[in-house]
C-alpha cells in the first residue's frame, strides 16, 4: 500500500512539473511572438492611419509626414474631450490644412468622424471611420455605402448660415434617412463642433 501511495506521489509530482514547464514555454513562446510582430504591428497601423488621413485631404496637397507633425490641442466642452490631436498638413514648409476627430453620440453609440480643415475654416472633406448604427438604415454615412458624407465637402461655419446647419427635418440643408434621421443629425453636429473648434483653437493650432 506503501508503494502504490509513493508511485501516486511520483506520478502527481512529475504531473504538476511538466505542466509548468509546458506553462512556461506557452509563455515564452508568446513573448517571441509578440517581440517579432510588433513593429509589424505598428507599422501597419500607422499605414491605416496615414491612409484615413489622406482621405480627407485633396490630393498632393501635402508634402510632410502627418503622422510626425501633430499638436495637441485642448478642447474643452467644444468636442466634449480633454484633448484633440491634430495633423498638420504642410506644403513646402507652409500649413495647408489639419486633420482631427470629432465624436456624437448616433442611434446606437458614439459616431466619430475624421475632418480635413484647410487653413480658411473651410472643409476639405469628411469621413466616418467609426459607428454602430442600423445596417441598411443609418450606415448610409459610410462612402462606401453612399455619397451623402460628400455633401459636407467645401461647408464652413458660414456656409451655409449657423441657423442652416442641420438636416432638413430640423430646417437645415442636409438630407436625412428615411427612418434614420437620428444618425445623419449626428454627423452634422459633429462637422459643426469641428469647424468651430478648429475656429476656436486656430492660433494654437498654426504655433
Amino acid at each position: 500500500m506503501s508503494t502504490l501511495i509513493d508511485t501516486w506521489r511520483d506520478k502527481l509530482a512529475y504531473q504538476g512539473i511538466s505542466l509548468g514547464i509546458v506553462a512556461m514555454l506557452a509563455a515564452t513562446a508568446l513573448v517571441a511572438g509578440n517581440r517579432l510582430t510588433h513593429d509589424a504591428i505598428l507599422k501597419a497601423e500607422a499605414d491605416d492611419l496615414a491612409a484615413s488621413l489622406a482621405q480627407v485631404l485633396p490630393a498632393g496637397g501635402n508634402d510632410n509626414d502627418l503622422l510626425n507633425d501633430t499638436v495637441k490641442v485642448g478642447a474643452g466642452e467644444t468636442a466634449g474631450v480633454a484633448s484633440v490631436t491634430v495633423y498638420r498638413a504642410r506644403k513646402a514648409g507652409v500649413m495647408t490644412g489639419v486633420v482631427f476627430q470629432m465624436a456624437q453620440r448616433g442611434y446606437a453609440a458614439d459616431i466619430v468622424v475624421l475632418m480635413g480643415v484647410d487653413m480658411e475654416g473651410r472643409l476639405l472633406g469628411a469621413r466616418v471611420i467609426k459607428h454602430a448604427e442600423t445596417p441598411g438604415l443609418g450606415d448610409k454615412i459610410e462612402i462606401a455605402k453612399a455619397k451623402w458624407i460628400l455633401d459636407f465637402n467645401g461647408k464652413s461655419l458660414t456656409d451655409p448660415p449657423p441657423e442652416k446647419w442641420g438636416v432638413k427635418k430640423d430646417g437645415g440643408v442636409f438630407d436625412q434617412f428615411a427612418g434614420a434621421t437620428i444618425t445623419p443629425r449626428a454627423v452634422v453636429k459633429a462637422v459643426k463642433d469641428g469647424l468651430e473648434f478648429f475656429a476656436a483653437h486656430r492660433e494654437e493650432i498654426l504655433k
